[in-house]
């Protein structure tokens, strides 16, 4: 029997292609409220984030004033990113999922671990992407947990923690977390998972992410698969 029980994986970037539409699509939204200082490369830095405390955050470097940024400001600014990105993953032929991805979760499951996805975007984004891909009929992946379905989204534990409970899943000891930010490797961490896995095909380098202290490093989702074929083997009973 498989010590893991879940495996929990980023979206965009990680099992998601993506070729840096949601950080274009971050700044442009940011750009457009007055705030042309707002750097691809900032939007970069906060990828992995919910998206409304990144544009907080980002308020908080280029807002002077602070009596200016209110929670309406920062609604506003999201809801002209959701419009961007809902557009864009529900026309943009590019939409697919990431090489080897629905292999692996295939081969993840005939080991008996689950998988699941969590991500920095609102739950009206995810299902249009989880549509896009197929993967909204259960055949490959078991469960999903979008920020802005918890208190806080990454790097809190908490879409880890609703995924576990979905599926009936009391011990993280049992769990792997596989990203492509920082916030996804502090994510796992926090939740105190068995592995914290960065994976550096996506935003980040390797360089970037070692920092962060990830348990694994991989260069794809096929390397995440070895790594966990080897744990296993090593922890048969």
């Amino acid at each position: 029997m498989s010590q893991i029980k879940l495996a929990i994986f980023d979206m965009a970037g990680t099992t998601i292609h993506d070729e840096n539409s949601v950080a274009k699509a971050f700044q442009k939204a940011m750009n457009n409220y007055g705030y042309p200082a707002v750097t691809l490369q900032e939007a970069n830095e906060k990828m992995g984030y919910s998206k409304p405390q990144a544009i907080r955050d980002l308020l908080e470097i280029h807002e002077p004033e602070a009596t200016k940024i209110t929670d309406e400001l920062v609604e506003h600014i999201h809801t002209a990113f959701v419009r961007g990105m809902l557009d864009y993953y529900e026309n943009d032929p590019a939409i697919r999922p990431i090489a080897d991805a629905e292999e692996v979760f295939e081969e993840l499951h005939k080991m008996g671990i689950k998988v699941g996805l969590d991500t920095g975007f609102s739950r009206d984004i995810t299902d249009i992407i989880l549509e896009r891909v197929g993967w909204n009929n259960g055949n490959h992946i078991d469960a999903s947990a979008a920020s802005d379905e918890v208190e806080q989204g990454r790097p809190f534990p908490f879409m880890i923690q609703k995924i576990m409970a979905e599926l009936g899943i009391t011990d993280p000891k049992t769990v792997i977390k596989i990203g492509d930010t920082e916030v996804d490797v502090n994510e796992g961490h926090n939740a105190g998972c068995l592995m914290s896995i960065g994976i550096t095909s996506g935003v980040f380098s390797e360089e970037e992410l070692i920092p962060h202290q990830p348990t694994h490093l991989a260069k794809s989702l096929t390397e995440v698969l070895e790594i966990v074929k080897a744990f296993e083997l090593a922890h048969q009973e």
